[in-house]
């Protein structure tokens, strides 16, 4: 039950990042601390379903379900993947209008040329 509480303050903590913040830095690492509580949510919830690992042998009866694990390592390298080209972005945005900030970047590509 704390864990589960533990996870869904982070999973918060990643919702305000994205939501609350105007710097296009921020909401990256919100989205990754997002991405990061559903994946310790999945496999969390995962491993209540068995005792013993995968391993197909002689008397093993009660396995964990190894497929949630599996889709979890996906779902990292795709974070991981969505984090670069996030920041890769907001690193030409910085480059084109010279700021983080979202209101800041609105106006200036609204009334300069860039």
């Amino acid at each position: 039950m704390v864990a589960r509480l533990l996870v869904g303050m982070l999973f918060l903590v990643g919702l305000w990042g994205v939501v609350a913040k105007r710097n296009l830095v921020k909401k990256v690492f919100g989205l990754s601390i997002l991405n990061s509580a559903v994946v310790l949510l999945f496999v969390m919830e995962g491993s209540r379903s068995g005792t013993a690992a995968p391993i197909m042998d002689a008397g093993v009866a009660d396995i964990v379900d190894p497929v949630p694990q599996a889709l979890m390592l996906t779902a990292i390298v795709i974070g991981v993947c969505v984090t670069a080209l996030a920041l890769g972005m907001a690193f030409r945005l910085h480059r084109a209008t010279g700021s983080f900030d979202i209101d800041t970047i609105k106006e200036r590509l609204r009334h300069g040329p860039f």
